[in-house]
């Protein structure tokens, strides 16, 4: 099983950056993917962005493309996503998630970004 747990969540002007950290325990030898999502009130959660944990390959949803960064680093269980340009749509709870290669995931308790106008 995995534990994770979100930081950096918060409140920002639009326009301005924020940095989201999730910190990772456990099994981890079994996960092969880590990411975050976001979940906006009344709409489904979707993906903001990925990364491998084998290979430097990463993959983000459409509207974060250019202006969100995920990071990892191994040695330190943990994975970052660097947000710049911060939009009031990007306004949602973040949830960091570990997937295992059988397909299992794990979730984080969720962190709250809001982003003013």
């Amino acid at each position: 099983q995995v534990h994770l747990v979100e930081s950096g969540g918060g409140l920002v002007q639009a326009g301005g950056p924020l940095r989201l950290s999730c910190a990772a325990s456990g099994s981890m030898f079994r996960v092969v993917v880590m990411g975050w999502y976001r979940q906006a009130p009344g709409k489904q959660r979707e993906l903001v962005a990925l990364i491998s944990t084998a290979a430097p390959s990463t993959a983000s949803g459409d509207s974060m493309k250019g202006r969100f960064t995920i990071s990892r680093d191994n040695a330190k269980n943990t994975v970052d996503l660097q947000m710049n340009s911060l939009r009031p749509e990007d306004t949602a709870v973040y949830y960091c998630n570990a997937r295992t290669r059988s397909g299992a995931d794990s979730w984080g308790q969720g962190t709250q970004v809001t982003v003013s106008s």
